[in-house]
């Protein structure tokens, strides 16, 4: 929803799945200590502490609703004590919704070796449009800070010692990360992306050359 349409309508819930963290506070959920909420206002699922506000919507009679603290602030006008304020985004906190609809790449990669901690689990991986020279890997889709950055510049992008041709992988100074593709096209794909992160390119640059040789 626009900032203009918070509580005059019922949101689109973000589905559950689609996160591994808090969208409001980055805090990791699980099974034990931190539930799943929905922000009646934005749709955002966030942690008990960042929904634990009461805003009167609209589109619901005017009935409080638990909100998060940002939709709270903005329907209610009320301020924050500071201790409270969102801290400010570092590296890992870009947005992986945002990063995805402005990338020159980006989609699901299985990640394999022990420099992943668990192998064979799944990345949503981007590089964004604002930040060509860096890899970022979360752990789904929506999720509002990756788990890992990875300045690709000075890397070499090498095929698998895998036989399967969906394989490849980042290396440099003795710092190796592994990935597997979908689709052998796809792999293509991102290898070219990653050659070009890793000699210096970026759109619209000095050494900005036609994509689609």
């Amino acid at each position: 929803l626009q900032s203009e349409e918070l509580g005059l309508r019922a949101p689109q819930w973000v589905r559950d799945k689609m996160v591994t963290m808090c969208m409001r506070c980055q805090e990791p959920f699980n099974a034990l200590m931190r539930r799943r909420h929905h922000c009646r206002a934005c749709g955002y699922v966030v942690c008990a502490r960042c929904s634990d506000y009461r805003a009167e919507l609209k589109y619901d009679d005017n009935r409080p609703n638990r909100v998060c603290l940002d939709c709270y602030m903005f329907l209610t006008g009320n301020a924050l004590p500071e201790d409270k304020e969102d801290k400010r985004r570092g590296i890992l906190e870009k947005g992986a919704a945002a990063g995805s609809k402005q990338s020159l790449m980006c989609s699901f990669l299985q990640l394999l070796g022990d420099k992943w901690g668990k192998s064979g689990s799944r990345g949503w991986c981007v590089i964004p449009q604002d930040d060509p020279l860096v890899l970022y890997v979360y752990a789904a889709p929506q999720d509002m800070r990756a788990h890992t950055s990875i300045p690709l510049l000075g890397y070499q992008v090498t095929a698998g010692p895998q036989a399967d041709p969906r394989v490849f992988q980042l290396q440099q100074s003795g710092q190796l990360y592994a990935f597997k593709a979908e689709t052998e096209e796809l792999k293509d794909r991102w290898v070219k992306a990653m050659e070009r992160a890793a000699s210096g390119w970026s759109p619209g640059g000095p050494n900005d050359r036609d994509l689609s040789d």
